[in-house]
């Protein structure tokens, strides 16, 4: 029997398209990653848009009634960490040169064991800031609530919020997302502890992502009554 060059035989089968895992894997995966992007980078993207124009240096920072301080930790002798004796630092000087009043200070004080408004104002007064002007948050347990409860709680409208530049703008995001006229003013300093800088840069993809589902949901955090302390400390002057 003669048999045809090129002919398949008809009893034999015929490769399937389907046959190929690993070309709808890589699609999958593909896909997959292209979504974490837009989720991931998207909410960071917010963060710079919406901070554009209001970040600071101590030097060029516009003038406020308010500093808000958001907490950074404490060490185990109970004193503010290094980022956020760096933090109190810009807000030292900023009342020192007139471009502020008052300062709240806005931290976790869950425990009693752990109680970083309080670390935060002795720090504060040590540097000849007045303790009459420096008001204390003890529900400011991330960003969000810091920023929240300083316009429900406190009853601020217009903000220098203080933080390391690299956490400033989704800080400041937030801050205007929820109603307050805040300018960022950031500490730098922290950059000569670089490995945790750039873990913390590193960190505010996530966090910006946490950001949006705060801003977008209107997660109420821990709010309580009125406290009129900022106040009657900007009516003494």
């Amino acid at each position: 029997m003669v048999r045809l060059r090129g002919r398949r035989d008809e009893g034999a089968p015929r490769p399937s398209r389907r046959s190929r895992p690993g070309r709808r894997t890589r699609r999958v995966v593909l896909a997959l990653g292209v979504v974490g992007l837009v989720v991931g980078l998207g909410p960071w993207g917010w963060t710079r848009v919406a901070s554009s124009g209001h970040v600071h240096r101590a030097a060029d920072a516009p003038s406020a009634p308010v500093v808000l301080v958001l907490g950074a930790g404490l060490t185990p002798d109970g004193t503010p960490s290094p980022y956020l004796a760096g933090r109190l630092d810009v807000a030292a000087t900023l009342v020192g040169s007139g471009k502020a009043e008052v300062v709240l200070v806005s931290g976790d004080n869950r425990f009693t064991t752990y109680d970083e408004p309080t670390a935060m104002q002795d720090y504060l007064v040590a540097r000849g800031i007045p303790a009459a002007k420096v008001m204390r948050d003890f529900a400011g347990r991330d960003t969000y609530d810091s920023c929240v409860r300083a316009r429900e709680v406190f009853g601020v409208d217009r903000v220098l919020v203080v933080s390391q530049g690299y956490h400033l703008p989704r800080a400041v995001a937030i801050c205007r997302a929820v109603g307050l006229d805040a300018e960022g003013v950031g500490d730098w300093t922290g950059e000569r502890y670089r490995d945790v800088w750039l873990r913390g840069e590193v960190r505010e993809v996530p966090a910006a992502v946490k950001a949006v589902v705060d801003v977008v949901s209107r997660r109420d955090p821990v709010l309580g009554p009125p406290e009129p302390a900022v106040r009657d400390a900007l009516a003494l002057g």
